[in-house]
């Protein structure tokens, strides 16, 4: 059985509980998915698939590619990533294909994505900087202040946090709870917000370190006048 699934960022919604709870949630078109190769142990040292996301528009390959494909007799994909397989479990053969149902409702996930490019930043809005004086005639207002001595070193060192470009980095969310699975549409609905933007991909993998639902709080009797 694989861990993970490739998907698509719908967007974010909020559906309530059964005590009335509003619950922030993000819709993932989750697959279909196919194997497109698959890694043993004999041969290649680990246990894993290679899946591909499955997308209304062809994609264009070349021809190594596209016979890498041929090999598992699958369409091909412009998304391939690796999922790992669970362990006493059979993995899928090529060809084979994964949907939304590999999840269950309440299971825990990790969700990774690319995070939204936010192009050249300042130290203030990429590092969190506090600033200078706001007051008039500071000429510090969003500047990072020193960087270094003149002296000795007499250079910057390395990993000083400076402007730069911001966002677009692989982001992993951790123990995201699964709210609803719809197989038959591949949709997956997962409480919280994942990374990157309407549309981006993403992978949805069982949760590394997957953390046990809060048991509810007791309520304590009131004491009688």
């Amino acid at each position: 059985m694989v861990t993970g699934i490739l998907g698509q960022k719908i967007g974010m919604t909020q559906l309530f509980s059964d005590d009335g709870a509003v619950m922030p949630a993000t819709v993932i078109k989750a697959g279909p998915c196919v194997v497109v190769q698959r890694k043993t142990v004999e041969r290649d040292g680990y246990d894993a698939v290679q899946l591909g996301l499955v997308e209304d528009a062809p994609a264009k390959v070349n021809k190594p590619t596209a016979g890498h494909y041929k090999k598992a007799n699958v369409p091909p994909t412009r998304i391939r990533r690796e999922v790992g397989i669970a362990a006493g479990s059979e993995g899928p053969d090529e060809g084979a294909q994964v949907v939304a149902s590999v999840f269950a409702d309440g299971d825990r996930v990790d969700v990774i994505g690319l995070s939204r490019g936010k192009g050249f930043q300042g130290v203030m809005k990429r590092h969190g900087f506090g600033g200078g004086r706001a007051t008039h005639g500071s000429m510090f207002h969003r500047a990072p202040g020193s960087i270094g001595a003149s002296s000795y070193p007499s250079r910057v060192i390395k990993g000083m946090r400076g402007p730069g470009r911001m966002g677009g980095d692989r982001v992993t969310v951790r123990n995201l709870r699964v709210l609803q699975v719809d197989a038959e549409q591949h949709v997956l609905i997962v409480n919280g917000a994942v990374p990157g933007a309407p549309g981006g991909f993403v992978m949805v993998r069982r949760a590394v370190a997957a953390k046990p639902d809060a048991a509810p709080v007791a309520e304590v009797p009131k004491k009688k006048k």
